[in-house]
Formats: C-alpha cells, structure tokens, sequence
C-alpha cells in the first residue's frame, strides 16, 4: 500500500471528514476524496461509511487505522531518537496552549528559553480547543486539566485562581456591589456560550446571577469567546468580569469587587506523549517551565 494514501487516510480517520483532513494537509477536499477512493480500490476494501453527518470507520477501516496508529508512533520514537544523537535540543518544538495562558503566561517567558535552546524552533499554537497529542498535532501542550489519555505523561505546573474585577469608572457609575445579591444589577462580562470543557466553570458567576437578574432592572450579561476580550471589556468599564488573577496582576488599574467572593480554580498542567520522553526538546521545554513556575508567584 501506498504510504501517502496511508497517511491521508490515517488524517481522514481521525478527522472524521475529509474537509477537516484536507485542512491538516493542505489539501483540497476533493484531492483527499480521491486518495481514500483509491486506497479503497487499491485493497478492493471499503474503510469508511459515507453519511450525511460525516464519516465512520467500517471494522476493516479500524483494524488498518490501528496499524498505521502503530506504525505513525514507531516512527515517532524512531525520529526523537535520531535527534536525540547530538547532545544539544534542537529541531522544531510545537506547544499549544489556550489563549489566556499563551498571551499573558507562557510568552513573556519564552524569550528566556529560546536563549536558552537557541537551536529550538519554536511554534506557539494558542486555541481554547484541545490539539491531539498522541496523534502530533503538538508536541507539549499547557492546559487548563489533567488529560485522561494514558499515553500522555502530565506535570502540574501551578493554580490559575479567578476573581471579580472592575473599573473605578465603572463602579463610580454603577455603585460598589457590597453582597452578591447586588451583582443582579450590574452587567457580567463573562465567556461566550462556546467556552471548551475546561473553562466552562469560569461563567460561575453567570449561573449564579441569572436567577437574581429576572427581577433585575439592570442587570444584564455581556458574553465574549476569549479572556484577551473579557480583559479588554472590564479595561474599558463595560462591567464586572471574573479574571484570572494572574492577568489582573499585570493591569493594576482593575480594582478586586467582592474580594471575599471566591472564583473557580484551575491547575494547570505540562502534558506530553508518552512517545517524546526521550525528547531532549521536549525535556528542555518541561524542565524550563518547572523552574519558571516555581519561582513564579502572583
């Protein structure tokens, strides 16, 4: 079998359609369409069912899809260990994040590691969505829970803690909120109606305000889709925003409203392939976020 057919297939597979394997490749839909048409006439197979809502593998599409799984993971270790041969980290280290950690956490810090790694080429992927680690979509990845994969090895870094924050504009315009009741009438900047699993409990403050706004006069909610807008919005006095500390910390023109109101907690946790331990990239980048993340306090 061809190995180029094999590769698409594998992309389409975990895809689950071949626009969004075409966007992995660089490849149009209908390019990716006749590969998999010609792989299947190739082994005269049949490797995916065809529906209106995508595509699933057939029983033969699931065993060659665990064969090339096998083979993708195999070659993996195969290149750390060729690049493991010289005694420097090098090569190209892609790390996903989400937005809030990437812009207000992890860049200002990489300048330190880049001069610490010089021949490391970095690639910074900031989305709220999770990347697949086992199937290299990213090298590392920081996020905001522990995986549940169990070939994903994991490093809790440190506690992202959230709080209720405002402008001095804002609350001399609106009034100071001096109990929780009294958020119903103010306005809630919180995270749009899309936020990933992990940040979902960040609207906390939505949930438990929305049965004291039906008989508000002027409460209402303001929803943005990442922390870079929600900051922006409690900057510009448009309400009150739970932020993370950590970004709240860098803005000292935000004042703490109901400082006694706890928000959620997350941890944050360094996670990576179980098929990257030999990575010394890979270990470069863990071991530099550790210290940093000690020695880091907000």
């Amino acid at each position: 079998m061809d190995w180029d057919k094999l590769r698409i297939f594998h992309a389409v597979a975990s895809a689950g359609s071949f626009t969004h394997a075409g966007q992995m490749l660089t490849l149009s839909q209908s390019a990716v369409s006749r590969q998999i048409s010609a792989l299947e006439e190739e082994i005269t197979t049949p490797l995916f069912q065809r529906h209106a809502r995508g595509l699933t593998l057939t029983d033969e599409g699931e065993m060659l899809y665990a064969a090339v799984s096998d083979v993708l993971a195999r070659l993996a270790q195969a290149e750390e260990a060729l690049k493991n041969v010289r005694e420097a980290p090098r090569g190209q280290l892609k790390v996903t994040t989400s937005h809030g950690i990437g812009s207000y956490w992890l860049i200002p810090r990489l300048a330190a590691f880049l001069k610490e790694c010089p021949e490391v080429e970095l690639h910074l992927v900031m989305e709220d969505r999770e990347l697949d680690l086992s199937q290299r979509e990213a090298d590392v990845a920081v996020r905001m829970r522990a995986p549940v994969q169990a070939d994903l090895i994991q490093r809790k870094l440190f506690t992202v803690h959230y709080h209720l924050y405002s402008m001095q504009s804002y609350v001399d315009a609106q009034g100071m909120p001096q109990t929780f009741d009294d958020l119903a009438n103010h306005t809630i900047i919180s995270y749009g109606e899309t936020a990933p699993p992990e940040v979902r409990e960040v609207n906390w403050l939505v949930e438990q305000t929305r049965r004291l706004m039906r008989g508000a006069c002027k409460g209402r909610t303001v929803r943005i889709n990442n922390v870079t807008g929600i900051l922006q919005a409690a900057l510009n006095g448009l309400g009150i925003a739970t932020v993370p500390d950590y970004v709240a910390v860098q803005h000292p023109q935000l004042i703490r409203v109901l400082p006694d109101v706890p928000g959620p907690s997350f941890d944050v946790h360094l996670v990576y392939a179980d098929a990257l331990r030999q990575s010394k990239r890979v270990a470069a980048f863990r071991d530099f976020l550790v210290r940093e993340a000690k020695e880091w306090r907000y």
